[in-house]
């Protein structure tokens, strides 16, 4: 498929390469990129080669950077093995759900906004600037017409200056603790479903809330999820536990005293 010099390169060998990349670059490489990234290869060979040929691996300085350019990914790549093989308990995914059960409650809701004069956002072409007292004395109006049985969707779509959700009929989807500002987050998850809300005040002005579902994903459901959340402090615990049973000697005069934190990990090639 591709020969330099008296190299042959298969497609099983291109695809083995390409495998190895960032998702991004694999993208690219069997895509609209291929013969781009061949050309790269071609040079990076080439280049290499002569190099050999000159004996500059043979230099000191570049020794170094090989070895240390080959111990980084053997490092890479080890902890990435620690990561896939680690065995998270039982006990310790439901220990994690009973910590973050927040995050695995999750509301449904569309929403009217009212614009008051100000906003963080750009007003609605077309329509005036309100003050906070015009935009609340509009939001109950408009809450008495979704209450009295006009559709939601349709006012949300005439009367919404969130222009987002407005062409959706007001519907913002799922969303879970910590994505809504504040005193919407807490109006919407405080709400029973099929009830409106009062206006909710928030930076952007008022807002009219109909929740559509609230629901709390059980443990089983979210297990996978949490095993993959820790996952990667799992292998940082078997990394510390290895670097406790090194003897190892730092000069802090030189290094200075050790930083608060975890130790960033390497990261591994793309497979």
């Amino acid at each position: 498929m591709l020969s330099i010099n008296d190299e042959k390169i298969t497609a099983a060998d291109y695809a083995e390469l390409v495998k190895n990349l960032p998702p991004q670059y694999q993208q690219f490489a069997n895509g609209p990129g291929k013969r781009q990234f061949a050309e790269q290869i071609i040079q990076l060979k080439l280049l290499s080669d002569d190099a050999e040929k000159k004996k500059l691996d043979q230099d000191p300085k570049i020794k170094a950077q090989l070895a240390f350019s080959r111990q980084n990914t053997l490092a890479a790549v080890m902890f990435q093995n620690i990561q896939d093989n680690v065995k998270i308990d039982d006990a310790a995914i439901e220990k994690y759900y009973d910590a973050h059960k927040n995050d695995y409650d999750v509301v449904t809701a569309k929403h009217i906004l009212i614009r008051v004069k100000g906003a963080p956002m750009p007003a609605t072409p077309g329509k005036p600037e309100l003050s906070d007292e015009e935009a609340l004395a509009k939001a109950k109006a408009i809450r008495a017409r979704v209450v009295g049985g006009e559709d939601f969707a349709t006012v949300a779509k005439a009367e919404s200056d969130d222009s987002g959700s407005a062409a959706k009929g007001g519907d913002l989807g799922e969303f879970k603790r910590g994505m809504m500002v504040p005193p919407f987050e807490q109006a919407a998850f405080a709400t029973k479903v099929g009830e409106i809300t009062e206006p909710v005040k928030s930076p952007f002005g008022y807002h009219i809330i109909k929740v559509e579902s609230h629901s709390t994903k059980s443990l089983a459901d979210a297990k996978a999820d949490i095993i993959t959340k820790l996952k990667p402090e799992m292998a940082r615990q078997v990394v510390d536990s290895l670097r406790k049973a090194a003897k190892v000697d730092i000069d802090e005069s030189y290094f200075g005293p050790p930083t608060p934190g975890p130790t960033p990990m390497p990261a591994a090639p793309a497979r």
